[in-house]
């Protein structure tokens, strides 16, 4: 018999981890309070309008069509009991002979937790929706007030340089030139 292995949470890690699990050995239930996996690397080019969020999200369930030993639950873990190998959810409570944590990461503040009320960070689609709209939003409002009212409207501050920070840096600077001014012919991007 089967042992059964759940995995909490459908990023990269709990996807691989299903892929590689033999099914002469296991069945595999995934769950994920979201219906689809994103492509996180390309969160940035979401956040600054270059593609649209359907571009990097894929339904769970599209993925492992063919793999008949993998289940997928749509949910929300809300406790585990290490006692009884049980996990209960919202949709739920489930039994398992293995349990695998997956379900990524959140940004870190470093102790600096006052930033996050004036701060977007860029790990889920609605991140970047959040960031593309503020952007878009900032300059409907340059367009409609002068730039001595506004000036702050102008700056962006991209905080961390890892690959998202450097990605988004990037993709802000190509925006600023090519795109924007043909939208915006009145606001004077050299400021």
């Amino acid at each position: 018999m089967n042992k059964t292995v759940i995995i909490i949470g459908a990023g990269f890690a709990g996807i691989n981890l299903a892929r590689k699990l033999d099914p002469n050995f296991f069945d595999v239930l995934l769950i994920d309070k979201n219906n689809y996996h994103q492509f996180q690397p390309l969160l940035y080019q979401v956040a600054t309008a270059q593609i649209e969020p359907t571009t990097i999200s894929f339904p769970i369930r599209y993925i492992f069509r063919k793999d008949k030993h993998i289940s997928i639950r749509l949910a929300k873990a809300l406790s585990i009991d290490t006692q009884e190998q049980s996990i209960e959810t919202d949709n739920g409570t489930f039994k398992y002979d293995y349990l695998v944590l997956a379900m990524g990461g959140k940004t870190n503040f470093f102790g600096h937790d006052e930033i996050s009320k004036y701060a977007i960070s860029l790990k889920t689609t609605m991140d970047a929706l959040e960031i593309r709209n503020h952007i878009l939003e900032n300059f409907e409002a340059i367009v409609n007030h002068t730039y001595e009212k506004n000036e702050s409207l102008y700056n962006i501050v991209v905080v961390g340089g890892g690959p998202t920070g450097v990605e988004l840096s990037g993709a802000f600077a190509e925006i600023k030139r090519d795109i924007l001014p043909k939208d915006y012919h009145s606001v004077d991007f050299s400021k």
